[in-house]
């Protein structure tokens, strides 16, 4: 296996201006849910560090993640992942005041890496332990950008796992799931895409890069879950394998083009299928950004919330971004997107929620838990049991 790539936050990114209150809490976090393993270190709600080890590579001869190969990388990086986070943020583990892991949702053995690690930590430094809920960290990640979460909020949550789209009353208190996927996750479905495309692993910068030299109204792929009867009976679910079906069927009755001249990555695999890749791609990422804007503004609506949250990697994605900001503005909606460092899976995410959890006077889980999959949103963490 080889060494995971390490990649560092100080505390000059994505950081309100302000200093932290003498007081503050120091909230040391661990994110391993999937192929990311995050360390992240805030006080209050101003991020010290976010170290991140990716095991991406791994991960790319196979077209997607492997859970036991991002188990096994999670162990090996966990170790050099903390002692950056401490170094960055020039403190030692005596500085800490309570350690946040996440503890679900995620993938089953990534997520007993991360949990074994913190308890190990808590229990040898003698620090408080939360057991928090990954997605609701994505929530908790605004924090550490703008200094404070206004709510309520819609938050649309896009990943390569979860697409998912909650109602945010309290961060601690009151987090309500509105819609889910039924099917694919969005970040899923661009993966499958671009290997059906020949574009390769990871599906979402390479479908995006492709798309930059497509139409997106060359093909008008389906929009899942969008017609009158579907919004009835799922008003906020979202359903992409249908979307990658309709891909599939287009191509297998494309006919053949052939690409001549220098190529790049779009160009290659278009010569190589004979497709016309970047008016595959440029049309899938449309279907999918309208449906993930559509519904969540949707959702703005029917719940009379002028606030939109974006989190999770697919954040990443320019398309997504700029459709969501006009849409948000003619619907009088105000859009936050967090620094993407703090939109992929980090540990400073979990650090921020821990800290929310601490100041919110939350009493700390201790080790009565483990791993939980799936974990419902509804729970910002898993309070202690008796």
């Amino acid at each position: 296996m080889t060494e995971p790539i390490l990649s560092a936050a100080s505390a000059g990114a994505a950081v309100p201006p302000a200093k932290p209150a003498a007081d503050a809490p120091i909230v040391l976090g661990i994110e391993s849910s999937c192929d990311e393993t995050g360390v992240g270190i805030v006080q209050g709600t101003t991020l010290l560090a976010n170290t991140v080890a990716s095991s991406m590579e791994e991960h790319a001869r196979f077209g997607g993640v492997v859970p036991e190969v991002a188990a096994r990388a999670h162990v090996q990086a966990f170790g050099p992942t903390l002692r950056q986070a401490l170094e960055t943020a020039g403190i030692t583990m005596n500085d800490v005041d309570a350690i946040a892991v996440t503890s679900g949702p995620g993938l089953a053995g990534a997520l007993m890496v991360g949990v074994s690690a913190a308890k190990g930590l808590a229990l040898g430094s003698g620090k408080p332990l939360y057991a928090v809920n990954h997605l609701v960290g994505h929530v908790g990640a605004e924090i550490l950008d703008s200094g404070h979460l206004e709510t309520p909020t819609i938050a649309l949550l896009v990943s390569g796992g979860h697409t998912s789209l909650l109602l945010v009353r309290d961060l601690v208190d009151d987090v309500e799931l509105l819609g889910e996927t039924i099917d694919d996750a969005a970040g899923e479905a661009f993966d499958k895409t671009a290997r059906l495309l020949g574009l390769g692993y990871p599906g979402g910068p390479r479908i995006q890069r492709a798309a930059e030299a497509g139409d997106p109204k060359a093909i008008r792929f389906p929009r899942g879950l969008s017609t009158a009867k579907d919004l009835r009976r799922h008003p906020y679910d979202f359903s992409f394998s249908g979307l990658k079906t309709a891909v599939a069927r287009w191509v297998s009755q494309a006919e053949a083009q052939q690409v001549g001249g220098e190529l790049d990555d779009a160009a290659r695999a278009a010569a190589e299928t004979g497709l016309p890749v970047a008016d595959i791609a440029a049309s899938f990422q449309e279907a999918v950004v309208d449906v993930l804007v559509t519904k969540a503004l949707k959702a703005c609506a029917d719940h009379g919330v002028p606030r939109l949250l974006l989190g999770g990697g697919v954040v990443a994605n320019a398309r997504l971004r700029h459709v969501a900001t006009e849409r948000a503005a003619d619907a009088g909606v105000s859009l936050r997107i967090p620094a993407l460092s703090l939109c992929t899976d980090n540990g400073a995410m979990i650090a921020s929620l821990g800290a929310q959890l601490v100041m919110a006077g939350k009493p700390p889980t201790g080790f009565d838990f483990g791993a939980d999959s799936t974990l419902p949103v509804t729970d910002a963490y898993v309070a202690p049991r008796g």
